[in-house]
């Protein structure tokens, strides 16, 4: 194996090895200061406050994410995994997306691997923090995004929530 920089992906015989995302004191002080940024309606391009109830509790649970939008198509990508955020939003079927005095109650619905593979793509371009915890890289082929899809879930936004669902645009 070779020695790497941390947080870097680690390429054993032409393949990466992905870091396993693990919620550390500095990742969760980070997600309160980025929260409280967008709360207070300091705009971070194309990230938002989402809320889910807590599939258990009940209770509202909140993370930043950032959103993959091309042609007025929305989608949330989990880069770190089936993560609580994404287990709650599966139970849910529906998130609340907010920055600042802005709030949307939106239905989702999660995509296979062929129809997350562009997606993912785009935001691993777009998003390059989120690198080492793929097994791709931006250049890899579409085929190996389909690949690494079922560990990085990736949802439609349908509309708002309690709306009819329908089939967006593919990315």
């Amino acid at each position: 194996m070779e020695s790497v920089l941390p947080g870097e992906p680690v390429r054993t015989e032409e393949r990466l090895v992905a870091e396993i995302y693990r919620m550390t004191a500095g990742r969760r002080l980070a997600n309160t200061f980025i929260r409280a940024m967008l709360t207070v309606g300091v705009p971070i391009k194309d990230t938002y406050v989402l809320t889910v109830r807590g599939r258990r509790t009940g209770r509202p649970r909140s993370t930043p994410v950032r959103l993959v939008q091309e042609g007025g198509q929305r989608w949330l990508v989990a880069p770190y995994g089936p993560v609580n955020w994404v287990r709650n939003a599966r139970a849910a079927g529906q998130v609340t997306l907010s920055s600042g005095r802005r709030s949307e109650t939106v239905a989702i619905e999660e995509l296979g691997p062929a129809e997350s593979a562009p997606v993912l793509r785009r935001y691993l371009a777009e998003v390059p923090i989120v690198r080492p915890f793929f097994d791709v890289t931006p250049d890899s082929p579409l085929e190996a995004f389909a690949a690494e899809a079922p560990r990085h879930p990736v949802f439609r936004i349908v509309g708002p929530a309690g709306e009819n669902r329908s089939r967006g645009a593919s990315l």
